[in-house]
């Protein structure tokens, strides 16, 4: 918290003598208890922390993230203004959430900088939807979610399509004066991804058909720009030699002030082996009892795998219906049967290992689509709350939640008709908790991607998670460009398991699993740390360290 209090304070200081950038002077920056505040307050702070646009394309320029970066000292300072402790908690809480958000840009300002160091930050053109609030991981503002628009295209989707595509060229013509970063596997694998682009805008163009000329004209020119700078990236690759960790001084800072999690580099280390070993000792025992029974084999073919995964569904979804688990809402069903993926011959990655033996497992982690759900139908009431928070700090709630879910169904007795599922449960969360280690070492610029990958796919059982296959070091780039994000799955699974025993403790025999996972699901996506605030109305002792 120092260094955001220094900010804070030279903000102020400059402000006091008359400097000031976007709106954010000196008159503005009053003190106050008022909620109000807070609410007009985050509204200006989304306008400011988005970039200015020209012609559509975004402004990363080394002059535009400069002035970014006085607007937020302005806004910060403005927020430290306002006193939230005679609020209710739920304010209390939606402070914090603001603050965090904050703290995201200051450490792009400072530390991660993606529009210097990582290539794919300038990817803007995605064919699929992502199960998160927002999608995974820094890019530039201005994305084309392709998949939210189907053929027919409306003429509002054709003009929404064309002014995204329209801009790809300039952001990425701009990318080659603002890429100046060192960072070999950033630059590398950020590479990768926008030769990925390349791909999915020529699947998409390809399927246009011949009265779409001219957003076939429009996808043809991005495709070009993204096919130039990805030959600029080639060229420029063999010069870079850093390492591309943030160093474990900033990964503490980041899990404290951005994710707003109670813990150290060390001992999220201590918690992800723990967790790996806990993970195949209970496999191996599982194995054991199980034994007897036959080998669990893959699903054969596509419409084997479809009727399985319709009959699982519907036993998924009786089961936490009868058993009352939480509340089922009419709209929970369709949502999670709407994102089944196809079913693919061929080599198997990672999650199509667990997925063609048993759907009912993956349904459990796919929670995220009951979530992507009640973002439409029951969002919550807060106005903070309504817009996802920036820099993915929901995902102890969001991804901890999913990864969690997946035990707790197995202990409900969710698998109890088909013991060899069980061992699927624990495949999979040795497969985070190892990639967690990963995500841990490259920021500490102990291992590089291809350690990571190696540490990772060595440590996964039954050797489902291959170095020849896509799924390990895709998901490794991720955790290097985005700090957190790999040990979100376990240590949010961990702070919910804290939850629950803490709610468990206060209620006694009054405890009910439905009452409990209704008012979780009402609170929105906030960082599991504010969860156990939120939930219990007891700021716990470790929660307040890193809110102070």
């Amino acid at each position: 918290m120092r260094h955001t209090f220094e900010r804070s304070l030279l903000a102020l200081t400059a402000l006091t003598i008359g400097c000031s950038a976007g709106g954010t002077g000196a008159t503005d920056v009053v003190r106050s208890n008022n909620y109000n505040d807070l609410s007009t307050l985050f509204v200006e702070w989304r306008n400011t922390q988005a970039p200015a646009r020209a012609a559509g394309v975004p402004d990363y320029t080394t002059a535009a993230m400069a002035t970014q970066n006085t607007q937020l000292l302005g806004m910060q300072a403005r927020l430290a203004a306002i006193d939230p402790s005679g609020w209710p908690v739920p304010q209390q809480v939606d402070y914090h959430l603001v603050r965090a958000e904050m703290n995201g840009l200051d450490f792009d300002q400072r530390v991660l900088r993606p529009w210097q160091n990582n290539p794919g930050f300038y990817v803007t053109f995605f064919n699929s939807e992502s199960d998160q609030p927002l999608r995974e991981g820094h890019f530039a503002v201005g994305s084309i979610e392709a998949w939210e628009h189907s053929l027919p295209y409306s003429t509002s989707a054709v003009a929404q399509l064309d002014s995204g595509l329209r801009a790809i060229p300039g952001l990425l013509q701009q990318a080659r004066t603002n890429l100046t970063g060192n960072q070999k596997d950033l630059w590398i694998y950020g590479t990768q991804a926008i030769k990925s682009q390349s791909a999915a805008l020529k699947a998409f163009g390809d399927k246009l058909p011949p009265e779409y000329t001219l957003l076939k004209s429009t996808t043809d020119r991005a495709i070009a720009a993204t096919d130039s700078l990805a030959s600029w990236l080639d060229v420029q690759a063999p010069m870079k030699t850093d390492s591309s960790g943030v160093g474990i001084e900033n990964y503490n800072w980041y899990l404290r002030n951005v994710m707003l999690l109670p813990y150290s580099w060390d001992q999220v280390v201590m918690l992800m082996e723990r967790e790996l070993a806990r993970s195949w000792s209970n496999l191996a025992f599982e194995e054991k009892r199980n034994a007897h029974l036959p080998v669990q084999l893959p699903i054969a073919d596509s419409a084997q795998f479809t009727q399985r995964t319709s009959a699982e569904i519907s036993r998924y979804m009786a089961f936490l219906r009868d058993r009352e688990i939480l509340t089922v809402k009419e709209y929970m069903e369709p949502s999670l049967r709407q994102h089944v993926s196809g079913y693919r011959a061929g080599p198997r990655e990672f999650f199509s290992e667990v997925d063609y033996r048993d759907p009912e497992v993956m349904r459990t982690h796919y929670y995220h689509w009951f979530d992507k759900a009640w973002m439409v139908f029951d969002p919550p009431s807060s106005s903070i709350r309504k817009f996802p928070s920036l820099y993915n700090i929901f995902i102890t709630r969001t991804e901890g939640l999913a990864t969690a879910w997946e035990e707790l169904m197995l202990q409900a007795g969710m698998f109890d008709h088909n013991p060899r599922s069980r061992e699927l449960v624990y495949i999979l969360l040795a497969q985070r908790a190892a990639r967690a280690l990963g995500d841990l070492h490259m920021h500490a610029n102990h291992w590089d991607i291809e350690q990571a990958a190696v540490n990772t796919s060595s440590h996964t059982p039954r050797g489902w998670l291959p170095l020849e296959g896509r799924t390990v070091r895709n998901e490794q780039h991720l955790y290097l460009r985005q700090p957190g994000y790999g040990i979100s799955y376990v240590i949010g699974k961990i702070e919910l398991d804290r939850l629950i025993m803490e709610r468990k403790r206060q209620l006694g025999d009054a405890f009910v699993m439905r009452d409990f996972m209704d008012t979780l699901n009402a609170s929105g996506f906030i960082p599991a740390s504010l969860l156990r605030w939120e939930m219990t109305g007891v700021l716990p002792d470790d929660v307040k360290a890193i809110l102070q």
